[in-house]
């Protein structure tokens, strides 16, 4: 292996939503897509950022001396980042006592990186499972990415690829001869509607779910069902004529109901999430997607995610989406 080196935010174990099996996963910085409902706002940003917990916080403010760049003030409503002109450097992550500043983004070596995720190997090869490349868009990586998958399959490691679609058509042929598998995200097919709430055209992103069937490569198909952008049964049932048309290949999809918990994420970045006022998904209308896309004629379905009791509004978790299966 070459010494190739990339940015991660997060390397999550014991994942069972990201593939088949328990899965390590590993979230790569850099997307992109600007979805107006992302939950991973940390890796949009392809560079390391500086973010501040506001619990931890004992206000010494010996952060704000270590700091050479001076972007960093305590006030009253908490710590002020310009970071405008923050060069990540880390200095106040050194000096902080206890963690309350932290930086957003570790550079990892392509060969460390592959040392650290075969600690798991144990429970994958009892479960059926391995490691998902996530991001972000792993992709905006693209060399980094093929690294790590070559380095991990010659361990003899599942390697799944979770993607928006939106690359050329070079980076996703090179990604695919190293991976097992794909997570294929469909979220709009209007295209229109679909440039406005993630910033970029669709066709690109058909285009390479395309080239993905024509791999020959397994695809998992996720639609984040999100209220008033990507719910209607319209949508829906262009998706799932698309998988049954056009991706063969695709074992299966899944409808990943709407939540807020990423609204802590973005008050670190000091930014209102801009769907923070909407309403979760009831489990009669998520079922009612599941239906539709089952009757278009896509034979493996399933919904997960978050959603509210019909009966007294309330919210609730639906943690095993094997529970959700339609058809």
């Amino acid at each position: 292996m070459t010494t190739t080196s990339g940015i991660i935010t997060n390397i999550q174990r014991c994942s069972t939503e990201d593939g088949p099996g328990i899965r390590t996963t590993v979230f790569m910085k850099g997307c992109p897509l600007r979805c107006s409902w992302c939950h991973n706002i940390e890796t949009i940003n392809a560079e390391p950022q500086i973010v501040w917990y506001a619990s931890k916080c004992i206000g010494d403010e010996a952060c704000i001396e270590a700091c050479l760049q001076e972007v960093l003030q305590l006030t009253p409503e908490g710590m002020q980042i310009n970071r405008e002109n923050c060069i990540a450097c880390g200095s106040c992550v050194i000096a902080c006592p206890t963690g309350a500043i932290k930086l957003m983004g570790e550079t990892w070596d392509a060969k460390a990186l592959v040392e650290e995720l075969i600690r798991d190997k144990t429970f994958f090869e009892t479960s059926g499972g391995g490691v998902t490349i996530s991001g972000g868009e792993p992709a905006y990586q693209a060399d980094f990415v093929i690294e790590i998958a070559s380095g991990l399959k010659e361990k003899g490691i599942h390697v799944a690829l979770d993607t928006c679609g939106y690359c050329s058509e070079n980076v996703m042929e090179k990604l695919l001869e190293h991976v097992d598998m794909v997570l294929y995200d469909l979220k709009q097919m209007d295209p229109a509607k679909h440039e406005e709430y993630t910033g970029v055209p669709l066709e690109t992103v058909l285009q390479n779910a395309r080239q993905v069937a024509s791999s020959g490569k397994i695809m998992w198909v996720r639609t984040p069902v999100i209220p008033g952008h990507t719910d209607s049964a319209d949508n829906i049932s262009a998706i799932a004529d698309f998988i049954v048309k056009e991706l063969p290949n695709a074992e299966r999809y899944d409808l990943l109901a709407f939540n807020k918990m990423c609204l802590d994420k973005y008050a670190l970045f000091g930014i209102e999430y801009p769907l923070k006022d909407y309403d979760l998904m009831s489990e009669d209308a998520m079922s009612n997607l599941c239906s539709i896309a089952t009757e278009q004629g896509v034979s493996n379905v399933h919904w997960s995610g978050m959603t509210k009791h019909k009966s007294d509004n309330k919210s609730m978790t639906i943690p095993n989406k094997e529970a959700n299966r339609c058809g």
